[in-house]
């Protein structure tokens, strides 16, 4: 009878007797010694007493829990009284923070039940904050807590003085080159002392604007006195020193560009660029630019030229000009701008060419045969050689490659495909490719003291442009290459050391979207750093040391 009932329990749906409901748990709960003694007809023996009896507290125990927790009542429908709606409302939640903690709770007050007996604490603490990644092992990078950067307006004022500006429309037209080591020191020195002598005139003075001087016509010009004076710099630097590829002129050079305060600007009419003069301690003589403290403030599409000179110090050339990004309220809306410095040493250069050297494709390219002052040999009259080294021929071309800057060796865009916005195709020059001899280069660059080597200028890289457009006409002729440079490509460093050296330029870094854009542009010179070495294997070209 009992098994049976316990069948006709698990069929049912609802709990209607409670009759059926201590048999199903008789059922359930009690082993199969017990239930064999409670079926079977055996001898009452005083252990079977025993036995039975324990099991009837037990299942009494049981039925009586069953009975306050089911709801009893009649009919097949569960109803739920006003009391306990009224117990479940008072019953505190413990629900769980947003912000992935628990708070301990509150011991001293206790919790007490429907029934006001009081309820023992069980709480268990789980933590949902996941482990941190560790990010990538850039050197140097550990930003320290930020602080807050009080701004205040920039203001216009003061001409740019005319021994700055007077006869130095055909210079400018060359670029800036950098500037040559005692006098990067010697400005570095300057730039330190000036900005101690702006924090004192700016806290005696005030933010006082005043404007003085004329208008000179074919550009604009004004002294900026109101500016905020940065509580950290945007040259990032957190080690305990720069990179090893970096001077501390490189580094003081970047810090003033970046940093020092805008005394003076000049725009140079057709030229989309200003010439800017940084502040000076009071106690300097000369112009700012003869002593390196100016700077050209270019558009932001030619933002490639911050991240050419990183490559260019990275593989040990050490030819173009300290650039770094800047942002100015008066200088396209606020963008980030690429600042270079402003080279007073450079030889005039010629207004259609641009170069201190004039050159034409052909007389190109029998230099590199007759491999000029190579190992100190004085080449002969016939030969036709510049004062240029012939391994400064090797730097440049490797450079260019690697960022395609044509304008140099290919200004007419004939070994590659251009596009629309490509100067080649603006100027209709793509159209004269038929004699390529008779084709100047541009933008090449002596120092008036140091005729034997280039300064690269105008490093406009592009970096859309796919592996099977290559400018391949910029290698021809090259058959040796630097040893530091071509060592540093196959030594699969080089995305980190660009990484480490980009990052110090706080306003380049953000501007190109942090590390993923980043990697993005590393991507594109790795890939092409991996052609150059193929074409340098396949070609049988030599490494050499080229130090000299």
């Amino acid at each position: 009878m009992l098994f049976s009932s316990c069948g006709f329990a698990r069929e049912m749906t609802t709990f209607d007797q409670p009759s059926k409901i201590k048999n199903l748990f008789i059922c359930c709960l009690c082993p199969p010694r017990v239930l064999r003694l409670w079926t079977c007809r055996r001898p009452r023996t005083r252990r079977n007493l025993l036995v039975g009896t324990a099991c009837v507290i037990y299942l009494g125990f049981l039925v009586s829990q069953v009975g306050h927790v089911l709801p009893q009542h009649r009919g097949g429908h569960q109803k739920i009284s006003s009391r306990s709606l009224q117990d479940a409302a008072q019953t505190p939640f413990l629900g769980i923070p947003l912000d992935g903690t628990l708070s301990p709770p509150n011991f001293k007050e206790p919790q007490l039940g429907s029934n006001g007996t009081l309820l023992p604490p069980n709480v268990v603490y789980i933590t949902l904050r996941s482990k941190r990644s560790k990010p990538a092992n850039i050197r140097g990078t550990v930003k320290p807590k930020r602080r807050k950067k009080h701004a205040t307006p920039l203001s216009y004022g003061q001409h740019f003085p005319k021994a700055a500006v007077i006869g130095r429309e055909e210079a400018f037209a060359q670029q800036p080159g950098r500037t040559t080591h005692a006098a990067g020191t010697m400005g570095a020195a300057i730039a330190l002392e000036a900005r101690k002598h702006q924090l004192d005139e700016h806290k005696h003075k005030g933010m006082a604007i005043r404007e003085r001087g004329h208008q000179r016509p074919g550009g604009i010009s004004g002294v900026i006195k109101a500016q905020p004076q940065p509580e950290e710099s945007n040259i990032r630097i957190y080690s305990e020193s720069s990179p090893s590829w970096l001077s501390k002129d490189d580094i003081l050079n970047m810090r003033m560009l970046a940093d020092s305060r805008i005394e003076n600007i000049q725009e140079v009419p057709s030229h989309k660029a200003v010439l800017v003069e940084f502040a000076r301690g009071p106690s300097t003589t000369g112009t700012a630019c003869n002593q390196g403290h100016c700077g050209i403030i270019k558009r932001p599409l030619d933002m490639s030229e911050v991240f050419a000179f990183h490559l260019d110090r990275i593989l040990g050339l050490n030819r173009s000009l300290p650039s770094v990004s800047r942002r100015s309220e008066f200088f396209q809306d606020g963008q980030a701008c690429p600042v270079i410095l402003w080279d007073s040493s450079l030889s005039p250069t010629d207004n259609s060419t641009h170069s201190s050297v004039k050159l034409t494709w052909g007389q190109y390219q029998q230099l590199l045969k007759q491999k000029c002052w190579q190992n100190g040999k004085v080449p002969k009259a016939e030969w036709g050689c510049t004062e240029i080294h012939h391994h400064e021929w090797s730097k440049m071309a490797l450079f260019d490659f690697l960022l395609q800057i044509y304008n140099r060796l290919d200004r007419n865009c004939c070994g590659f495909k251009p596009l629309k916005e490509d100067s080649c195709v603006q100027q209709g020059l793509k159209l004269q490719c038929s004699d390529q001899d008779a084709v100047d280069l541009t933008h090449i660059v002596q120092r008036r003291h140091d005729r034997r080597h280039l300064a690269f200028i105008d490093n406009k890289g592009f970096f859309d442009r796919n592996e099977d457009n290559l400018d391949f006409k910029i290698l021809q002729g090259i058959n040796e290459f630097p040893e530091s440079a071509v060592s540093v490509l196959r030594s699969q460093r080089l995305r980190e050391k660009l990484l480490q050296s980009l990052f110090l330029d706080k306003i380049y870094w953000e501007s190109q979207g942090g590390r993923k854009g980043i990697e993005k542009l590393i991507d594109v010179i790795e890939r092409r750093s991996k052609i150059l070495l193929t074409y340098i294997n396949a070609h049988g070209a030599k490494v050499l040391p080229m130090n000299e």
